[in-house]
This record gives C-alpha cells, structure tokens and sequence, in this order.
C-alpha cells in the first residue's frame, strides 16, 4: 500500500530539492543536477548496452518518487546516466562535483573514463572533474551502484531485504542531490569552527586546497611554512553587524574574540555569521555560542548541560522515513515541517536514528533551536537475537570485545565502521544543534565501545557521548542510556554515581493504527491504543506516572519513540504521511511542559521553557 505525503504531489521533476545543499560552507557557484537521469540494472559492471528507462534523482530506485519502483539486490548492478555541461562563465578553476549520499559502493564516469569512486552508503563526497568538462562541450556523466545491503558487514541503519517490524524496506544508489560548484585554485577545503564560550571565543581553522600546493602547510610547526601559508580573514556579524575579525595563516587556529556574545538555545537560536576569505575564495557559514557537558546539579546529581546550565532533554526519536521518498524528503518543507511539529509538541530535541540527513536538516535544526543527538550508521554481521533482543525485557550486558557475539567478526567491517564513525564527526561537528554523540545502538553491531568513545573525544572534546545506546553498557561516556518498553521505569539509587548523567533514550513507542494512514495489516507498537483521546491519555499518564517522578531522582533526558510511523511502525506521534498529528498537541505540550517545570524545580535551574521560543530568530534563514 503506498502512502503519499502531501509534498509529493507538488514535486517538480525540473526543481527537485533545488536548495544549497551545503549551508554550513557555502558560496554563490551552484548547479544542481537533480531530475531525470536514465538507469538500468545489469547483472556485472558491463556498462549497459540498453537503458531501462528514466529515474527521479535523487529518490532511490526502491521509492515511489522515483518513478522505477525495483529493488537493487545483492550482486546486480545500478547504472545512472544523465548529459552534463557547464554554464557559460561557470568555471572559475577547479570544477567539483559533489554526491551527498549514494548508498552503498559507486563509481563515476565522465564519457566512460572513471573519475572517482566511493564508498559508505551516508556520507557525502567530491570529485574534481575539471579537466573532464573544462572544455565548455556537453559530457555523459555515468554513475555505477552496487548495495549489498544487509548481506555484508557495510553499514546499513534499519534497511532490510526482508523489512518487518523494526526493520524497514532497503533502498540503494543515489539518495541525497548531486550538484557542482566551481572554485578557485586556491580555497577553502574545510572549516572548523569550535565555538568557546567561556572564553567569549571562537576557534577557527580554515584547511586551504589548492590544485598545485594542497595541504603543504596544514600541518607545518615551524615559522617559515606558515609565512609561506596563504593568508586566510575570518568575519564575524550578528545581526548584519560586523562585530569581530582576524587574520591569519591557512591551517592554523585563528582565535577570533566575540564579547558579551548572544548564547544559541532551543528558547533562542542565534547564529552569529561567519565569512571567510582565502585569496578569490569567499565563504559563508555561521556559529552558534553554546556549551554543552554533563556536570553535578545543585544538589551533586549529574545533570545534562547547556552553557553551564543544568537543561532538560525532552527529545522524539526520528528514523528519517518517507513513504514515498523512504531515505530521501520529497521537499525541504517536509523536513522543516517534521522539525516545525516536534517543537509545536513541546520538544526541545531530537534523536536523529541510525541515519545521517542531508545537510540542510541539520541547518534547519540550528536555525529552529533543536537540540540533536546524532547517531551513527550500524551495520556488522547478522544480528543475534539473544544480543540485540533479549534485552528488551531481561537484564544482559555483554563485554563488546566479543566481536563475533556482536556481528563484528570482520576486521575490515570494523575499520570501516571506525572512519565513517570518525568522517560523521568531523561533517557535523560545525552544527551547535548537534549536543550528543551515539556510537551504538541496542548492541547493533557494537565492538569496542570505550575505544570509539576515546576516538569521537579526540576529534570533538566539546561533545557529550552516548557510547551504548540502550544495553551492554560498557561503563563508559557521559550518559548512563537506558531504553524502557515493555516494563515500568523505576529510578535506581545509584543513578549517577559514577558521574554519568541518567537518560531514557529510548520509551513510550505507543501504537494507533488510523484507517487509510496505514502501511498494511501489521501494527508494531509497544503498547496498541485505538482513538486519538485514548493515545493521549496513554501518553499523560506515562509521564506523569513514571517519567516526571524520575526527574528529581537524576533523570536528564528522554528519548520518545517515535515522530512518525514507519511502515509496520504505527507508533509516531503522526501519521506516516505527515497528515494527521495522532495525540492531542495542547495536552501533550503541558505534559512536557510540567518535566520541565519539575527539572527546573529539583535543579534549581531557571531556564524558560521552550515554547518561549524566538520564532523571529529561529525563521530567520532559510
């Protein structure tokens, strides 16, 4: 049974997702090649001789909005094929072309010479093609897939070859826009930017690219390379203002001064413009001045923190499903419209599941005031039930060195996971929405779980970590992460003692199947109710019987499954096509509404809540 949502009626296949894809690092060169692109499927890596037909780029071949509606299997091969030239003036010198997402292996071609390849079915990549299409003359660009899906140890989030329940339909190749932008030889490769509120600060690092000289100084400690480093000046505004600036050598920390900063917050979600320029490169990006950690309240219970406050997480939990687009949005108002709800629903946060968005829902979520925490993408061997099940309702933590018990016998997988793991954080680590990062899952092909832990602390120190989402905690991180379904939740007496704050990362998942809502006969819900009044009643009194009496015990943070229904999933607090809000918003909004009254109460803390948001601030950007 297919499911639309409303955007997708109003798809245009000459306009899809035509937005910047990129906001944290942006300039003016942009050609988006979303649309039409021919495909076919072979059976090896013999470009096609014939082409099956059109598809819908950037929607997977498994999804309606593609207009192919074919599963990619496990040894077949996906071809894309689309004519490209560049625009007239385009070309100022290294032309890039940029994949945010291609699910799982791939290879690129400009008229049958191979230019790039990758690997990692969520994270983004770029290929310089400029001697490729530099002539001006119109090229074939073609794109070979190949997806395993959950038949390897490649990461894989919740797909299935076999969906049910938790596990959702599998979809492969092309799954976020491609586009090109042009720059010049010498320009900003990357930008961090580390924001330090106690020093009223912001640390900058502008990694320099040049087509002849790249990286020569990146990484240089004495004086003479960074006098031979190109000269990169970093703008700070508020508000349209020019409040600080700098300048200093490429590939150094620039340390740029903000005094008496505007602090980022869900109730006020100021960004602060950042503009960079290196030689003819101009970029923009911004900041949000925030802190986050985790420290004893008033009263020595750990407690979550934002800018050195005690706060409140009252997050849903967002797999990133589409009925129609599974993987990919129809629209970059559906995304808006997923964040708009849980916020209208009285949420200040979201658990972002086992995926990783496209860019632009991570800018949405900086400019709205969300706080997120960020998953990583799990994959391993075939998943013991007695390991990722059983635990559910009987207490089991296994040590996650046991590789094989895990699905983690691949030496290869392992490494993989480890720098997808490390590449997640280095992509995201720019966004102030992004609070907490989530190694693991429910024992999902964990390994080595104190050891990612150390990895993610290296590259961002600024960041709480998660490191055992659910079970076979390992005893390390900031978050004691437990996950309550099937039984009540009871605070503990040694709730953080070992100095992690106490969360609920996972709960409620309550179920209500809606007559013409539904993806087919099975519903897969921890509790079943069966109108909207009783749902919300349900809801109520989980969190005035369970959740708000464990807040003055040390609990921090919750996690409620889930925002939408996925599939067999008819536990979202909407519909799966995003038409029907299946609880009552007011009467949830004060269930909220009283945890963060009763935190504030047994803190002491004295934050606003988070429907006092600034909604002139947080629509500021598009």
């Amino acid at each position: 049974m297919s499911r639309r949502t409303p955007w997708a009626d109003a798809l245009d296949p000459d306009a899809v997702l035509p937005e910047y894809p990129r906001p944290q690092l942006a300039r003016d060169s942009h050609l988006n090649l979303n649309g039409w692109w021919d495909h076919a499927f072979t059976a090896d890596d013999r470009r096609p001789a014939d082409w099956d037909g059109r598809i819908l780029v950037p929607f997977s071949p498994e999804a309606e909005l593609s207009g192919v509606g074919r599963q990619l299997q496990p040894g077949e091969h996906l071809w894309y094929r689309r004519m490209v030239r560049l625009p007239e003036g385009f070309l100022v010198g290294r032309a890039l072309l940029h994949f945010g997402a291609v699910d799982q292996r791939c290879r690129v071609f400009v008229d049958g010479v191979e230019v790039g390849a990758h690997e990692g079915g969520y994270l983004p990549f770029s290929i310089d093609v400029t001697e490729a299409l530099a002539d001006g003359a119109e090229h074939e660009l073609t794109v070979d897939v190949v997806d395993p899906s959950d038949t390897s140890y490649h990461s894989r989030g919740k797909q299935a070859l076999k969906r049910g329940g938790i596990w959702y339909t599998a979809q492969s190749g092309i799954w976020q826009t491609v586009w090109m932008e042009s720059v010049p030889e010498l320009h900003v490769r990357e930008l961090v930017l580390r924001p330090r509120l106690d020093d009223g600060t912001i640390e900058v690092v502008v990694e320099a690219s040049g087509h002849v000289a790249d990286d020569a100084t990146v990484d240089s400690a004495d004086a003479a390379a960074d006098a031979a480093a190109p000269l990169a000046t970093v703008i700070v505004r508020a508000d349209g203002r020019e409040i600080a600036r700098t300048e200093g050598p490429a590939g150094r920390t620039l340390i740029v001064p903000v005094p008496d900063a505007r602090r980022w917050s869900p109730d006020d979600p100021f960004l602060h413009d950042v503009e960079v320029r290196l030689g003819d490169d101009v970029v923009q990006s911004y900041v949000g001045m925030r802190s986050v950690g985790v420290a004893p309240d008033a009263f020595g219970r750990p407690r979550l923190l934002l800018n050195g406050e005690p706060v409140f997480h009252a997050a849903v939990l967002d797999q990133g499903y589409w009925p129609d687009g599974l993987y990919t949005p129809p629209s970059d108002e559906a995304m808006l419209h997923d964040l708009r709800s849980m916020k209208d629903l009285g949420f200040n946060a979201v658990r972002k599941h086992i995926k990783i968005e496209p860019q632009r829902w991570y800018h949405h979520c900086d400019r709205l005031g969300l706080l997120v925490w960020q998953d990583m993408v799990n994959g391993g061997r075939r998943y013991d039930p007695a390991v990722i099940t059983l635990p559910v309702k009987l207490p089991l933590r296994l040590d996650d060195r046991r590789h094989r018990r895990f699905g983690r016998q691949d030496a290869a997988g392992r490494a993989e996971f480890t720098a997808e793991l490390e590449t997640t954080v280095r992509l995201l680590r720019n966004s102030p929405s992004v609070v907490v990062w989530v190694p693991f899952n429910e024992g999902w092909g964990q390994f080595d779980a104190l050891d990612a832990v150390e990895r993610v602390r290296a590259i961002d120190p600024d960041r709480v970590i998660d490191h055992a989402s659910g079970w076979h905690d390992q005893r390390g991180g900031d978050l004691e992460s437990l996950h309550v379904y099937f039984r009540r939740l009871k605070p503990k007496r040694r709730w953080g003692r070992d100095g992690r704050a106490v969360v609920v990362s996972e709960y409620g998942g309550y179920s209500l199947r809606l007559p013409g809502h539904e993806f087919g006969p099975r519903e897969f819900g921890y509790r079943r109710y069966r109108s909207i009044d009783a749902l919300t009643d349900g809801f109520v009194g989980l969190h005035r019987d369970e959740v708000l009496p464990a807040i003055g015990a040390g609990l921090s943070g919750i996690v409620y499954t889930q925002l939408s229904d996925v599939e067999d999933e008819l536990n979202g607090l909407l519909t799966a096509d995003r038409t029907v809000v299946k609880v009552d918003a007011d009467r949830v909004r004060g269930a909220i509404g009283e945890l963060f009254a009763e935190f504030d109460a047994v803190t002491g803390a004295g934050a606003a809540s988070p429907a006092e948001a600034h909604p002139a601030t947080s629509d500021a950007r598009a």
